[in-house]
C-alpha cells in the first residue's frame, strides 16, 4: 500500500497546518515553509497555488497519496447532486475511512497512529478481522478490538491514556473505551469534518 513517507512535521510546515500533535511545538518555533530561501517568498499566491495548497493540505490531513485522493474526488463528483455538493461529499468519504473512525472515536492520538493500528490487524469489522485502513464504514458497522490484541500493552493502557479526554462527541461514531468498541450510527456532518478546510478550492482544482 503506497503512502507518503515525508516527515509529518515537514509536511505540516509546508501546508501551514499542524497535521500531527507533535507538529504544534515545532511550528511555534519555526515559521514559514521549509527550504533555505523559504522566508524570502513574499509574492501573493495565485489562485492555482491556493487551490493546490488546499488540496495538498487535506490530502495530507487524511494521509492519502495523490491517486487515492483524486479517485475519491472523482467519485464525489459523480455521486453529487440533489443538494449534495461534491466538496462536502468528498469530506464525508474521507471521514468514513476506518483509520479516521478509529482516530475520531478516541482510540489514537493521530490518524497516522490509527492507520498503524488498523494496518496491524488489531480490529474486527462486524466480527471479521480487517487490516485495510481505507475501508469505508456505513451506518450499523461495529469495530471491535480483537481479543488477542486486548492483551497488548497499548490496549491494556488505553483506558488510562484516552479514558479522560475532552474530545467532543460526534453524531455518527461512538467509541466505548471500556468495551474497546466503536459503533457507526450515521453519516458524518459537514461541520464535524476537520476544521479550517475550504473544500470548494479542491473541487475547483480538479475542475481545471
Amino acid at each position: 500500500m503506497s503512502r507518503d513517507t515525508t516527515p509529518i512535521v515537514k509536511q505540516s510546515r509546508r501546508e501551514g497546518y499542524a497535521l500531527h500533535p507533535k507538529a504544534h511545538k515545532v511550528m511555534a518555533r519555526k515559521t514559514g515553509i521549509p527550504g533555505q530561501h523559504a522566508h524570502g517568498r513574499q509574492n501573493k499566491p495565485s489562485l492555482y497555488s491556493t487551490q493546490l495548497r488546499e488540496k495538498q493540505k487535506v490530502r495530507r490531513i487524511y494521509g492519502l497519496v495523490e491517486r487515492q485522493f483524486a479517485r475519491l474526488m472523482d467519485e464525489a463528483n459523480r455521486a453529487s447532486g440533489a443538494g449534495v455538493l461534491p466538496g462536502e461529499l468528498l469530506l464525508q468519504l474521507l471521514e468514513r475511512r476506518i483509520d479516521n473512525a478509529v482516530y475520531r472515536a478516541g482510540f489514537a492520538t493521530s490518524r497516522r497512529a490509527a492507520r498503524q493500528l488498523v494496518g496491524h490487524g488489531h480490529f474486527e469489522l462486524n466480527g471479521r478481522r480487517v487490516d485495510i485502513p481505507s475501508i469505508r464504514l456505513k451506518a450499523g458497522d461495529v469495530l471491535t478490538v480483537r481479543s488477542k490484541s486486548t492483551k497488548s500493552s497499548y490496549f491494556a493502557a488505553i483506558k488510562d491514556v484516552f479514558g479522560n479526554t475532552d474530545q467532543a462527541p460526534l453524531s455518527w461514531v461512538k467509541g466505548d473505551i471500556n468495551k474497546l468498541r466503536i459503533e457507526v450510527t450515521g453519516l458524518p456532518k459537514r461541520e464535524e469534518a476537520e476544521a479550517n478546510i475550504n473544500e470548494q478550492l479542491i473541487v475547483e482544482y480538479y475542475s481545471r
